[in-house]
């Protein structure tokens, strides 16, 4: 009878780690599905078959992100401080960097990441979905009341890291222009390659040797701002009283504001969601055709569009609902995979590797460790979590785009993408406006 029900007992421990392992997901699906479609996708890539096209884009970000994200999450200890978003990024790059990749892998990736451009896609159904989807008392007051920490933030970071710098031996021209400004320029496309042609048109150097000095300080800043959104993110959970759980403004105890953290876009409807697509194209054109208008950066001017016409409530509300779905299916299933399509494509460890030096890491560190501190402490005065002020401020020492993917995924706060993005957008473009003009008047 004992070896009956120890014989009972193991086949039962058996048949539960059976379904375990069966349900065990990696990315939306179960591990057994995932293997048999990573297999194929990975046999037709070796072949050099796989369509260069968006599906072949797809195919290779899905398996490769989800993947990575779910190892990630469950290393104990890195799960804790961005192990899914550095692993994201990471990971790709180092096999682009060893090429371990064949180019018909890293040809179906371009096409959906830089030629379809998926990321500006991303960012736009989570821009319009989480400003359509907010409160607007508390949408209002978060993006005006970012700009005083901002601008603050930028003023102090670069005053320190420069500082620090002419403490370890460089010059403070290098440093200020060289080291700190590309970290708060706003990303590569955005703060970089527009910053490098200023300061080619006035020093000579060609653009393209300027951006290989001036990337490695934009990548190495946006890892130390994953990291310092994790720590801060895990002093958030310790500390509960500094922490807003993803909510920027303190909210008041008044019945109107009883109900804003609520999700109120409904159960979920297909038809909602194609209606929250064409919102997020729509309002992303016509930021483009102000820029045109105005000269003034696109997604900034999306952001303030999108947030004016939630303010006056003159978008239907079912459409606002499609577009809070839509925000909320984007995030869940492409925050790894497009973050491993930037790890292929834009995480140049080449460039990076040649500029490495422990003085070159100090000041980068002392910048985004500055803009975070201010945003931290001076959001105290402003009615803001102090959490959720520094995670909005350290997006602006992040990789544009990419960056506020990266670190807002970190802290599980992809609802802040407005306002890192007025934070990326905004003070990236002030910062490369100010810095060339400065240059201009130190060379003359």
């Amino acid at each position: 009878m004992g070896i009956s029900h120890e014989s009972d007992a193991i086949g039962k421990a058996s048949e539960q780690n059976q379904k375990k392992w069966l349900a065990f997901k990696i990315g939306s699906v179960p591990l057994p599905v995932y293997l048999v479609f990573a297999t194929l996708i990975l046999f037709t890539a070796w072949l050099q078959q796989l369509p260069v096209n968006m599906l072949g884009g797809f195919a290779v970000i899905l398996t490769m992100g989800w993947l990575l994200g779910t190892i990630g999450a469950n290393i104990p200890g890195l799960k804790n401080f961005g192990g899914p978003a550095i692993l994201s990024l990471l990971i790709p790059s180092i096999l682009v960097f060893f090429n371990l990749l064949n180019p018909n892998i890293l040809g179906a990736t371009k096409v959906l990441m830089k030629d379809a451009n998926f990321l500006y896609f991303y960012i736009a159904c989570l821009v319009c979905g989480s400003i359509l989807g907010m409160n607007r008392k508390i949408l209002i007051q978060g993006l005006f009341r970012m700009i005083i920490p901002m601008l603050l933030g930028m003023v102090c970071a670069m005053a320190v890291g420069t500082l620090v710098g002419v403490i370890l031996g460089l010059e403070w021209q290098h440093a200020l222009f060289y080291i700190v400004t590309p970290v708060l320029a706003g990303g590569i496309g955005e703060g970089i390659l527009p910053l490098s042609l200023g300061y080619s048109a006035i020093t000579g150097v060609g653009s393209e040797q300027l951006v290989a000095q001036l990337i490695p300080a934009t990548i190495i800043g946006n890892f130390f701002a994953i990291m310092c959104t994790a720590l801060l993110s895990r002093f958030g959970e310790k500390h509960p009283q500094y922490s807003g759980k993803g909510q920027l403004v303190k909210i008041g105890h008044g019945e109107d504001m009883a109900d804003a953290l609520k999700d109120h876009s409904g159960a979920l409807d297909v038809k909602l969601m194609g209606g929250g697509v064409l919102t997020a194209c729509s309002l992303f054109i016509a930021g483009g055709l102000l820029q045109y208008l105005t000269g003034f950066p696109g997604p900034v001017l999306m952001i303030l569009l999108a947030a004016f016409l939630k303010y006056i409530n003159v978008i239907p509300q079912e459409t606002q609902n499609g577009a809070k779905q839509l925000y909320k299916f984007i995030s869940s299933n492409f925050t790894f995979p497009l973050m491993a399509g930037l790890g292929l494509l834009y995480i140049p460890l080449k460039d990076v590797v040649a500029t490495l030096s422990w003085q070159y890491f100090v000041i980068v560190i002392s910048v985004v460790f500055t803009v975070i501190a201010v945003g931290f402490f001076v959001s105290r005065f402003l009615n803001m979590n102090p959490v959720e002020a520094g995670i909005i401020s350290a997006c602006q020492s992040g990789m544009g785009g990419t960056g506020d993917v990266a670190i807002l995924s970190t802290a599980d706060r992809m609802n802040l993408m407005p306002f890192a993005q007025v934070a990326t957008r905004l003070g990236g473009a002030i910062t490369v406006i100010t810095m060339t003009a400065i240059l201009r008047i130190i060379i003359k």
